[in-house]
């Protein structure tokens, strides 16, 4: 009885944490969604439940899809362009690189060597590769081009899906790539026709995530794009005048800019977490 009893509190302390840390996960959501609805008076007001006590309107909207959907249009194909081919480059190469790192030792530099490389690149911190990448493409004049952004973007996500596919193709046995070696395939046969179908899921996910941190990549463009190559983060950062930030409309952008992610991810979803799992449960 008094064991029961004194897990009952506990259990209506863990409820009301959980209710509590989804309110203040879903809140973003719900801000966002009902100032792309309101008035300029409405968004900057002073109501006591300004939430809920506001009268919608379309003419954000309005506004946003129809006078102005050509320059928006250009930041949502430009995004998209440079998060696709990114995610490409970064797939096809780092899909290689790990998996030579699964299966090879190699002699000039051991493979630990290699890995803590690629995660020290990790942990450098973007910024300090601001002004080298706009020296760089200003001398190669690439400044102002969807090539620049494909380049940095494949540089930065690059040992992320090295490291990533590496401990894949470390689960997958070794025994596969013997048998397909006595069967005469070459190393890059057993590469693309024994390994990388087995880590299909697990590509899909690093691929998943190299788009979106591309999609969302703030810092290097606002210094390698301004006209022709500006993405949509870009555009969203630029609602603001010399009145201040106009929250109604920057609320509209960012939910025209979640749909894509979105919609890619409720396409690719079940092979998300097959592919972050992958061996999690071996042995």
């Amino acid at each position: 009885m008094y064991r029961g009893a004194s897990k009952k509190p506990a259990r209506i302390t863990i409820y009301v944490v959980l209710i509590l840390l989804s309110i203040w996960a879903v809140f973003p959501f719900y801000w966002v969604i009902t100032t792309s609805f309101k008035q300029p008076k409405d968004a900057l007001g002073t109501k006591l439940v300004p939430y809920v006590d506001y009268q919608p309107t379309l003419e954000n909207w309005k506004q946003e899809i129809g006078r102005r959907w050509p320059e928006l249009s250009k930041g949502l194909k430009n995004s998209l362009v440079v998060a696709l081919a990114t995610s490409l480059v970064t797939l096809i190469l780092g899909s290689m690189a790990g998996f030579s790192l699964a299966r090879y030792q190699f002699r000039i530099w051991n493979n630990k060597n290699i890995l803590i490389f690629f995660l020290s690149q990790r942990m450098l911190p973007p910024v300090v590769l601001v002004i080298p990448f706009l020296l760089m493409f200003k001398a190669m004049k690439l400044v102002d081009s969807q090539l620049a952004l494909i380049m940095v973007n494949t540089t930065i996500n690059l040992p992320f899906v090295v490291l990533i596919m590496r401990d894949i193709f470390k689960e997958i046995p070794v025994e596969l790539d013997e048998a397909a070696r006595v069967e005469g395939c070459t190393g890059f046969e057993i590469f693309y026709k024994v390994a990388l179908p087995l880590a299909g899921s697990g590509l899909v996910a690093a691929g998943i995530l190299v788009f979106t941190f591309t999609w969302n990549e703030y810092l290097f463009a606002l210094s390698l794009a301004y006209q022709r190559a500006i993405t949509i983060p870009l555009q969203i950062a630029g609602t603001g005048n010399v009145q201040g930030i106009q929250f109604w409309i920057t609320s509209v952008r960012g939910l025209v800019a979640v749909i894509p992610p979105v919609i890619l991810v409720l396409f690719v979803q079940r092979f998300i977490v097959r592919g972050l799992t992958f061996g999690a449960l071996k042995g």
